[in-house]
């Protein structure tokens, strides 16, 4: 079992993804509107479980792993997750986020994405966070700049899912510009 802190806001509660998500999480991820720009869409619950039981063996702020977290509203009914990408040195990380349909334009995001920015900048000391997306999604990229990330990077037909190519977009920043 892996040892992510629990985070907690005004409105949410942040954890490990675990199996008792499976429904809502297969249900909103599997929405055309959810995996349009995400590379992973669950075909059943089996995916599902599958997934959550890779997430659980994570051991969080270990080099070259994804580790998926759970945002839930106090009451604990999932409303999204955030995907934290321990990159290959200690220093950096890269994030995704998803939230489902249903809970979207209540600020719910970027108050998941602020609290896992800040445990990442305060409590594991990382120095750069970036977050892939594609330019079309202007919902995320609002977010991103919301929260005071910058565009770094704009890469033409460099991003290969479903046997197509597609924008990709990079966004970041430092630790000592999120103070």
């Amino acid at each position: 079992m892996n040892s992510f802190n629990r985070l907690a806001t005004d409105r949410l509660l942040i954890r490990t993804l675990e199996m008792k998500d499976k429904d809502p999480f297969f249900k909103y991820r599997s929405l055309p509107e959810v995996y349009k720009y995400q590379s992973w869409r669950p075909a059943d619950l089996n995916d599902v479980e599958k997934f959550i039981s890779a997430n659980t063996a994570i051991v969080p702020n270990t080099r070259d792993s994804w580790l998926q977290v759970a945002v839930c509203l106090k009451n604990g009914q999932l409303v999204g997750d955030v995907g934290i990408h321990f990159m290959d040195d200690d220093f950096q990380v890269e994030l995704g986020f998803t939230l489902s349909p249903d809970f979207q334009g209540n600020g719910y995001a970027s108050e998941a994405v602020r609290a896992v920015i800040d445990y990442l900048f305060d409590g594991l000391r990382k120095h750069r966070i970036t977050a892939s997306v594609d330019p079309d999604n202007l919902k995320s990229i609002k977010l991103l700049e919301n929260l005071g990330f910058r565009k770094e990077a704009h890469f033409i037909k460099s991003y290969r899912m479903n046997d197509q190519w597609y924008d990709d977009c990079i966004y970041a920043i430092l630790a000592d510009e999120w103070k």
